[in-house]
């Protein structure tokens, strides 16, 4: 059976940590995914009859581990989503890049246009068709190894944001096979983790905080002194 490392649960909310290398809904691969593993997981150990409900809150992309939130409600569901529409449920993110950002620390903007057959995601002029404007926050943290910990704050949530925008940047983020192609290799694991989620209780109005560490493994051992492993 199928065992979700779990950060909370009540009535209304599941938080958990998703795994990495795998899609949180049924894709084209046709790989099992997360959501249906928690659904069955629910059904199983709550005994529950019929269909279980669970809402998808939020996204990560297939090869990024870390904190999500599912609403098992459908009030919990609607109430979870103003919150991300207001900007009021706040992601922030550790990733390893490749080489330095020029700068220590800044906020990038820019437009970006999904292709939805190749699933490949373009910076374009702000005036292209469909183009959504896409912003960030980052702060290097250390440098070791012509790679860099930089701590992210999404301000919008955009497929595959911080990967293009760091791409575009110039430092890509380490086994990024699709923005990174020509710096990592095959095999390599995205070095990009959901830390850590913020927002109200969909019921009690409460501020809810959530974290979650990346593994102790190479990029993300060398910095050692700056995850709290």
């Amino acid at each position: 059976m199928f065992h979700p490392t779990v950060l909370y649960e009540d009535n209304h909310l599941l938080v958990v940590e998703k795994p990495v290398n795998i899609p949180v809904q049924e894709d084209a691969s046709e790989d099992m995914d997360f959501l249906t593993l928690l659904k069955q997981w629910i059904k199983e150990k709550d005994h529950k009859p019929g269909n279980v409900f669970l809402g998808l809150v939020h996204r990560l992309d297939r090869p990024v581990g870390g904190a999500m939130v599912f609403a098992k409600t459908s009030k919990a569901a609607s109430r979870l989503g103003k919150q991300m529409y207001a900007r009021t449920f706040e992601k922030e993110y550790l990733t390893v890049v490749r080489g330095t950002p020029m700068f220590d620390s800044g906020r990038l903007v820019h437009w970006l246009l999904k292709d939805e057959i190749t699933n490949v995601v373009s910076v374009v002029n702000e005036t292209t068709p469909d183009a959504k404007r896409a912003v960030l926050e980052y702060e290097v943290l250390q440098t070791q190894e012509n790679l860099s910990l930089v701590h992210i704050q999404l301000e919008t949530g955009r497929s595959h944001q911080i990967r293009v925008q760091l791409a575009y940047m110039g430092c890509p983020i380490y086994g990024d096979q699709k923005y990174g192609a020509s710096v990592n290799e095959p095999g390599q694991q995205l070095a990009l983790w959901s830390t850590q989620i913020r927002f109200f209780h969909p019921t009690k109005d409460e501020p809810m905080m959530f974290t979650s560490t990346p593994p102790k493994e190479y990029p993300w051992n060398l910095f050692g002194d700056q995850i709290d492993f």
